[in-house]
């Protein structure tokens, strides 16, 4: 390269990935972040689609409370489908890739989405949306933790994962219009376009991830990574570096989160999201329909999931502000029995909405502080040779949880039981998340 890029050639065994762990955060880095939480949006924007949508769609099609639960479900099965078995495809064939391919099929399932005339059909259309979803999520964690510095990864990582409540606080302020203006066919319609034009943004803007380019050395991967280095304003690299890392060695397949090096943790880690993911999920999808069944309009339903939402920012970045100092397994697990007390006390409030308000927001607060955590300590746990298969893992887990969650509130709800009954069975599985988040191990151990 010429003087004036200011790049130089560096040594055959540099590691470029040094520089980036230990340096500044580059604008290319900070904007490649920024994409990462946008998309996360959209999976926000999605899950909330159909608990806005619910309590509309439930009245049209004369649903039971068990067949809107299956509703609120079939969507986290699509995901737990996409995050368990397509998105461990990115450790083979890189994570843009992916991601773009994610994004293709979530604008198609949305747009028929919104075209469906019954249960069956809206629910298998849900399941191929949640594809997309599931398969791409991994994919994201992964590119924030690759291109961002060890002191802000933490940040970067709760950063990413407040897109979801920014996504379900913005869609839901939307979708109010939207319903009542175009009825909430015109929901899912927006969400199809909103991802329709993220794809020529990935296509422009997302690197692939350094880590991968250099350590699966796909074709052009020499020519691929220094483009990204100048993008970042780094330097250039003559060869590709000869990596050598215990950790790695020891990860060379896709599987090898099963094995004995990875084993416990990968069951530690799928334990804790399967348990955070019931409460987590039944919240966010029956808030508008508990509220609305307690004789609130559906606006002040949809409200509740927006502040519960909106609040959730707030408890993502402070978790990521103060992660790295208090440890991220311990502040986690803070954060879940925090959440566990605002879902019980949810159950028990009734005629005092401020109240409930109030709740909503303590509750969404926890509620995405648990996720940064549990995002966190993934991107901790694991080499780079699996970092996507053992992030998808245990996602996949978690939605395994949040099929549970939604459909399990719906049975007992059909079946009688009362509002502080169901949410103190709920949210009790909270407390076998805590006390697992402490015992993973992490690679980083200074993060702990």
């Amino acid at each position: 390269m010429g003087s004036r890029s200011g790049a130089f050639r560096g040594k055959p065994m540099d590691d470029p990935r040094a520089v980036i762990r230990q340096g500044p955060m580059s604008a290319f880095q900070l904007g490649a972040v920024t994409i990462c939480m946008v998309i996360n949006m959209l999976d926000g924007f999605d899950v909330l689609a159909i608990a806005f949508t619910g309590p509309r769609i439930a009245k049209e099609w004369a649903l039971s409370p068990t067949e809107l639960g299956l509703l609120f479900s079939s969507g986290l099965a699509g995901m737990m489908a996409g995050s368990l078995l397509i998105s461990p495809v990115a450790d083979v064939i890189g994570r843009r890739r992916l991601v773009l391919a994610g994004l293709l099929v979530i604008t198609v399932g949305m747009a028929l989405s919104s075209l469906a005339q019954g249960l069956g059909e809206l629910a298998l259309l849900r399941v191929f949306t949640g594809l997309g979803i599931g398969s791409l999520l991994s994919s994201i964690n992964t590119i924030v933790v690759e291109y961002t510095s060890t002191r802000r990864k933490d940040l970067a990582v709760s950063v990413m994962a407040v897109g979801y409540p920014i996504g379900a606080t913005i869609g839901g302020t939307i979708a109010v219009f939207l319903i009542a203006a175009f009825g909430w066919r015109a929901v899912f319609g927006f969400g199809a376009l909103c991802s329709a034009v993220l794809i020529p943004v990935v296509l422009a803007q997302l690197p692939e991830s350094l880590d991968f380019l250099l350590l699966r050395r796909p074709r052009g991967a020499l020519a691929r990574a220094n483009l990204l280095l100048r993008r970042m304003r780094r330097a250039e690299i003559a060869v590709l570096p000869d990596i050598h890392d215990e950790s790695e060695n020891a990860a060379r397949s896709v599987f090898s989160v099963f094995d004995g090096a990875f084993a416990a943790r990968t069951a530690l880690i799928c334990c804790a999201y399967f348990a955070t993911m019931i409460p987590f999920y039944f919240m966010l999808n029956w808030t508008p329909k508990v509220l609305v069944d307690e004789g609130l309009s559906l606006a002040t339903g949809i409200s509740g999931a927006i502040v519960m939402n909106a609040s959730g920012v707030v408890g993502g970045l402070l978790f990521g502000l103060f992660a790295r100092r208090l440890g991220l397994r311990q502040f986690g697990s803070w954060y879940m029995l925090l959440m566990l007390v605002g879902i019980v006390g949810f159950g028990f409030v009734r005629d005092n909405l401020p109240l409930l308000m109030a709740l909503a927001m303590v509750i969404g607060f926890a509620m995405i502080g648990t996720v940064s955590a549990l995002y966190a300590i993934i991107g901790a746990m694991y080499p780079v040779r699996v970092r996507n298969t053992g992030t998808g893992m245990a996602l996949g887990i978690g939605r395994l949880g949040a099929i549970v969650g939604p459909y399990l509130g719906g049975v007992l709800i059909a079946a009688g039981w009362s509002r502080p009954a169901y949410c103190i069975a709920l949210a009790l599985p909270l407390l076998a998340s805590a006390f697992l988040v402490r015992r993973v191990p992490l690679l980083d151990r200074s993060a702990g």
